[in-house]
C-alpha cells in the first residue's frame, strides 16, 4: 500500500522531521528494464511520503502519447509529477522532455529586475517660510497599463552551443473565451524548429504559426496555455520579440 511504501522510506531515517523533496517521474509503458508497474508504486510512495492524496490534482496530455498527472497542486512545480509515455521503452524520447524537466525544477524562470526605489516622501518643512516652487509638487506618474491587449505572451529560452528550447506562455487577458487559436511569431535568423509540444508549428523557420492541438484549443478569460519547441540555431538564440494571437497583437511580458 501507499502507507507501507511511505513507511519503508521513513524507516531509513527514523529521526528525520524535515521536508521530503519534490519529484518528477517518467516511465514508458513498454519498458522491460524497469517494469512499468513500478511507476504506479513510485507515485504511491512519493505521494504518501509527502502527505498527499493519490488522486491527481491535475491531468493532461502535453503530447499525444503522454499522460501527465500532478499531485499536491496543479502548478508546473507540483510536489509530485508523473509522466507516462505510451508505447515507449526504457530509452525515453528527448522530444521536449528536457524542457519539461527544466520547468519542473524551476530553472526556466528569470530573475526579476529590482523595482526602482521610491522617492522618499517630503516631510513638512519646519522652516516658517519655505519658498514655493513649481517643482515642489511632483506630478503623479501615470500607472502603467498591464494586460491592455486581448493576450499576453512570455517566452523563456534555454540555449546551448547550437540548440535551444523555448517555452511560451500565452494568457487570454480578454473578456471572451477563445475557441481555436493560432499564435504567430518570427524566429530570429538561423533558428529552425526540430520538434515542439502542445501545438503544431509551421513552417519551421522564419514567420512561424503555432496552432492549437485537440486538447488545448479553448482558452478561457484569464487562463494561460503553455507551448514550446526545440530548435537549432547558428549563433542567435534570442526569442521572438512580437506575437499575434488570431491576428491580434499580444502584449509581451
Amino acid at each position: 500500500t501507499a502507507q507501507q511504501w511511505g513507511d519503508q522510506a521513513r524507516a531509513m531515517y527514523p529521526g528525520y522531521t524535515g521536508r521530503y523533496p519534490r519529484i518528477q517521474l517518467w516511465h514508458g509503458t513498454t519498458d522491460t528494464t524497469l517494469a512499468y508497474p513500478n511507476y504506479g508504486e513510485e507515485i504511491k510512495q512519493w505521494t504518501n511520503l509527502n502527505g498527499l492524496s493519490q488522486t491527481p490534482a491535475f491531468t493532461d496530455h502535453p503530447q499525444s502519447s503522454w499522460t501527465r498527472t500532478r499531485y499536491g497542486n496543479t502548478s508546473t512545480q507540483a510536489t509530485v509529477e508523473g509522466i507516462s509515455i505510451s508505447g515507449v521503452g526504457h530509452q525515453l524520447p528527448m522530444n521536449g522532455q528536457l524542457a519539461y524537466a527544466i520547468s519542473f525544477l524551476g530553472l526556466d524562470g528569470t530573475t526579476p529586475s529590482p523595482s526602482p526605489s521610491p522617492s522618499p516622501s517630503r516631510s513638512p518643512s519646519p522652516s516658517p517660510s519655505p519658498s514655493p516652487s513649481p517643482s515642489s509638487t511632483p506630478s503623479p506618474s501615470p500607472s502603467p497599463t498591464a494586460g491592455s491587449g486581448p493576450c499576453r505572451v512570455s517566452a523563456t529560452v534555454n540555449a546551448w552551443n547550437n540548440g535551444l528550447t523555448e517555452q511560451i506562455a500565452v494568457t487570454n487577458t480578454g473578456s471572451s473565451t477563445v475557441n481555436g487559436w493560432s499564435l504567430t511569431f518570427t524566429l530570429p535568423s538561423g533558428q529552425i524548429i526540430t520538434n515542439g509540444w502542445n501545438a503544431s508549428y509551421s513552417p519551421s523557420s522564419g514567420q512561424v504559426t503555432a496552432t492549437n492541438v485537440g486538447y488545448n484549443g479553448t482558452m478561457a478569460p484569464g487562463s494561460t496555455t503553455e507551448i514550446g519547441f526545440q530548435a537549432t540555431h547558428t549563433g542567435n538564440a534570442a526569442k521572438p520579440t512580437a506575437f499575434t494571437l488570431n491576428g491580434v497583437t499580444c502584449d509581451v511580458a
